[in-house]
């Protein structure tokens, strides 16, 4: 016994300080994303020189800074987190509105099962604000970090697999317009802003405050399997989404050299039979094992090993968790914290694709055969389930599909840049002709012909953006790029 001790102290002092050297190298910057004038997004891809930021805290500011950006003829940009990767939230010599500081839960309705929110205000916040009504969100992201605003702009999706898309679960919104006027927008009140605003990129103007459908919390337990890529269409079609049980999904594929797109597992998330155990769980949850996972990732950066021990790691951890209970609100509270890697030559970035149900095998072989021969750094793939959903213009769902989430790291150069989006494009290419789509709030490798194949809306999307906002004062240079 001693001498396990003994061993287990010796791993440690020699991980510990590898540990902290990843964790200094992950934080260097995160304070230094804007220089003056000078601003960027997550990414570090795309630094841009703006005239100003200017801080959303109260609603009659955010009128006023518009009516000055229009007095002044200065193009708008709206940020959150500022987590989209390809210019969403920032143009040339424009108004940044950064919207972080319109953050409050203006009520909870216990009895409807709704929250009205400000749009800069996080899912944070609101599970802070609903959990003890013992109510919970429908969608948002894996992460609860990104503000409601945002989330609405890429009209997000997540882990429920019984509730599809953001747009789903959005009952009224007020934004202020171009010309400054503010309207309530629903499904039946100015309707025609609803499917353009929700997954807009910030393009139609300024969304204000929001209110959303909640559903009951409740306690879930944790069921964990390992497949191979061939067995998951019949998997998720006959023992998953038959199950009214299974509430939330999630799969991984493996991005290890030895098993690569290949071996995968699945965690389930099925309403258990112990709900009257629900007061013992139901206290909000903290980010966990964050230097770990951050010390996994740095390693699977820079060495096949490394991708070979984190995949290990991963599935071991989820299939030890078998069995464990948890609240449908911590399922959604995923540790965030790994996400913030800075490293002074790299970046991590993210591509994501959707492809249909049924293509998903054939699609997967394809991706295999291609990526052999390229040179990516490809370092996590998540998996999850998206029902069918066109009510928003810009809609990645045009019939059920999974997402494939890919975490990629890749230079800051032009040349890193270049050799990335060949490979994108090739990506792109493949999921197209399998019936697919990608994700439009990362960066713009993608052509501008694979948009509009993508998604057959975009052209008429962008003629409403300028019937809307005639001046062009809500842009940004993913607008720049694809819809002029």
């Amino acid at each position: 016994m001693i001498a396990r001790v003994k061993s287990k102290i010796r791993v440690w002092l020699l991980i510990v300080p590898i540990v902290f050297s990843y964790i200094l190298i992950f934080q260097w910057g995160l304070n230094e994303r804007d220089s003056k004038d000078i601003i960027t997004d997550v990414s570090r891809l795309m630094p841009t020189k703006i005239d100003k930021i200017v801080k959303g805290r109260q609603e009659e500011g955010i009128v006023e800074a518009i009516s000055k950006a229009r007095e002044k003829n200065l193009k708008v940009s709206i940020a959150g987190k500022r987590h989209s990767q390809g210019g969403h939230t920032y143009y040339p010599d424009g108004m940044v509105l950064d919207m972080t500081d319109f953050n409050e839960v203006l009520g909870v309705d216990p009895s409807n099962k709704t929250v009205h929110v400000q749009s800069g205000a996080t899912w944070n916040d609101i599970q802070q604000a609903i959990n003890p009504h013992g109510l919970s969100v429908k969608v948002m992201q894996s992460q609860n970090i990104f503000t409601v605003g945002g989330s609405l702009s890429v009209n997000a999706h997540g882990r429920d697999i019984r509730n599809g898309s953001l747009i789903e679960t959005v009952n009224w919104f007020r934004l202020l317009k171009p010309d400054g006027e503010i309207i309530t927008v629903s499904r039946s009140e100015n309707e025609e802003y609803f499917p353009l605003v929700i997954g807009g990129y910030g393009l139609f103007g300024v969304i204000l405050d929001v209110e959303l459908q909640l559903t009951s919390d409740e306690l879930l337990v944790l069921e964990t399997e390992e497949l191979n890529v061939g067995e998951y269409e019949d998997y998720i079609n006959q023992t998953v989404l038959k199950d009214d049980k299974v509430k939330m999904h999630l799969a991984r594929l493996s991005t290890a050299p030895d098993t690569f797109l290949q071996d995968m597992y699945v965690t389930n998330y099925k309403v258990s039979a112990h709900q009257d155990k629900y007061n013992d769980y139901n206290i909000l949850k903290k980010d966990e094992f964050t230097a770990l996972t951050k010390f996994s990732l740095g390693l699977s950066r820079d060495f096949d090993w490394g991708k070979n021990l984190f995949w290990d790691m991963q599935k071991s951890y989820f299939v030890k968790s078998d069995g464990n209970l948890e609240t449908r609100n911590n399922v959604m509270r995923s540790e965030s914290k790994f996400l913030e890697y800075k490293g002074e030559n790299d970046t991590d970035i993210l591509q994501e694709y959707f492809v249909p149900v049924d293509e998903f095998e054939e699609y997967i072989d394809d991706l295999r055969v291609y990526l052999a021969d390229e040179d990516i750094n490809l370092m996590n793939i998540t998996v999850r389930y998206v029902n069918e959903s066109e009510e928003a213009v810009l809609s990645y769902a045009k019939e059920d599909m999974f997402a494939l989430v890919l975490l990629i790291n890749q230079g800051l150069g032009e040349k890193e840049k270049k050799q990335t989006g060949d490979t994108v494009r090739g990506m792109v290419d493949i999921t197209i002709e399998h019936g697919g789509s990608y994700y439009l709030p990362y960066y713009q490798y993608p052509t501008d012909e694979q948009i509009h194949e993508a998604y057959p809306n975009a052209e008429q999307f962008f003629q409403y953006k300028r019937q809307y906002d005639p001046d062009e004062r809500f842009v940004n240079i993913f607008y720049e790029v694809y819809g002029k």
